[in-house]
């Protein structure tokens, strides 16, 4: 059993300098499934080092992919003898059950072999999480599933997916991915429909289109994919990871601190910078590059009628889920109040509690919504114990342990280890205090 670790982190940080984001984990677990689809060689590049990606690759390599190491943050992948009978071990169930990402295998091992095993998948505890979505496109495409209830095990099979229309029952980015990369090598015309359009499922499109998939409609919610006979090898580079991203530009505020995010894509960004500048949080874009000033003051605006703020979680090109803790623990500090709608999740907020312990002055209204009065640095937040529940949440309460007064410690860290590369090591680079030890 591996070991607990901790962080105990120094308050009032002096962060400065310039931090590049990592690879987006988002899509790295989508393509890293998508390289299932051919038997040629696939390169990877700006691959995320967090416990996440490590794990779906160990899964893979139980599969029987060739995984080359070729740098850091490069891979090799060739899918070329798969042993299908792995699929049936305890060692696969284990590794399977730990991660959401593993879901998307479904797709290429239906597509490329005809059968696919998933144990029921873990991840954060963020509230249900239905895989219904990808069951019922792949059901559409012509796959069979059961349930054993007993094991918490599906098993999909198919002699050969059929092209067809399908109308998603709602906007999932895995599930969409996975239904694309089954209908890629399905026999026929496939119309997805209700589609999702995140920058990373563009990423996959794109990558499956450069291994001789035919995908059209890549960033609407209509995909059209023509099937093929075969997909080939490809190299592919990932996008720097939005969340990252989102999570340096609130660190910035938090702390005071002037900073400089090198390399962030800022034309796949979205509507995230757009809801920072309603926080009057001030950054420039600079080339490819978002400098932070130093701001000691940032107060959120109202809406024009004068009512109070309100932000929601939405499907892209709305303001991603993954960033509504950060936009929270910002929130904490600033001149005005806020309410934050999360829309998508139901247990997302239940991390607030910390938040109340170390000062904030926040209203949890249900498990969807919390109104957020800002204390507009009068009182810095005090340094606590606290547990980290899941990834988001986790460097949310890190964001607040560093401009709180005072030492905190955060533990069960391996939540953000899964989602956030060598966080602590990046952040002490920068002037922060934070120190790694095992419980």
């Amino acid at each position: 059993m591996a070991t607990s670790e901790s962080f105990i982190v120094q308050g009032q940080a002096n962060i400065s300098g310039s931090i590049t984001p990592q690879g987006a984990k988002n899509e790295a677990l989508q393509v890293i499934c998508a390289t299932m689809l051919t038997g040629d060689k696939v390169t990877l590049t700006n691959v995320p080092n967090i416990k996440d990606v490590n794990m779906l690759i160990s899964l893979l390599e139980g599969l029987g992919v060739v995984v080359e190491k070729l740098s850091d943050n490069s891979y090799m992948f060739q899918a070329k003898d798969i042993d299908l009978e792995y699929l049936q071990t305890e060692d696969f169930v284990r590794k399977a059950s730990k991660i959401r990402g593993s879901v998307m295998l479904i797709g290429p091992l239906l597509a490329r072999f005809g059968v696919a095993v998933l144990p029921k998948p873990g991840g954060d505890k963020i509230g249900r999480r239905r895989i219904d979505t990808h069951l019922l496109g792949l059901q559409k495409l012509g796959a069979a599933f059961n349930y054993d209830e007993k094991n918490n095990i599906f098993t999909v099979k198919s002699d050969q997916l059929q092209g067809t229309y399908i109308l998603m029952d709602e906007i999932s980015v895995t599930g969409t991915a996975n239904v694309v990369m089954a209908a890629t090598c399905a026999k026929g015309m496939t119309t997805i429909y209700n589609a999702a359009c995140e920058p990373y499922l563009q990423q996959l499109c794109k990558m499956l289109n450069s291994m001789g998939a035919r995908i059209t409609g890549v960033g609407s919610n209509r995909l059209v994919v023509e099937g093929v006979g075969e997909l080939f090898g490809t190299g592919h580079r990932l996008l720097p990871d939005m969340i990252e991203i989102g999570s340096f530009l609130g660190l910035a505020a938090m702390t005071q601190s002037e900073l400089r995010i090198k390399n962030v894509r800022a034309d796949a960004l979205g509507n995230i910078l757009p809801v920072y500048r309603r926080f009057g949080i001030n950054f420039e874009l600079q080339d490819d590059d978002i400098f932070v000033p130093a701001q000691d003051v940032y107060e959120i605006q109202s809406f024009i009628d004068g009512s109070i703020m309100n932000v929601y979680d939405s499907p892209w090109p709305g303001f991603p889920p993954d960033l509504m803790s950060i936009l929270l623990v910002v929130a904490t500090q600033a001149r005005g109040s806020v309410l934050i709608h999360q829309k998508m999740f139901e247990s997302r907020l239940f991390f607030v509690d910390k938040l109340i312990d170390m000062g904030a002055q926040i209203i949890l209204c249900d498990p969807h919504r919390a109104t957020v009065i800002g204390l507009d640095r009068k009182f810095p937040l005090k340094g606590i114990r606290m547990t980290s529940p899941d990834i988001r949440a986790g460097v949310s309460l890190l964001i607040a342990a560093l401009s709180a007064k005072g030492q905190s410690i955060i533990h069960q860290i391996h939540q953000i280890d899964r989602g956030y590369e060598n966080i602590d090591g990046r952040l002490n680079a920068l002037g922060a205090q934070i120190e790694r030890v095992k419980d």
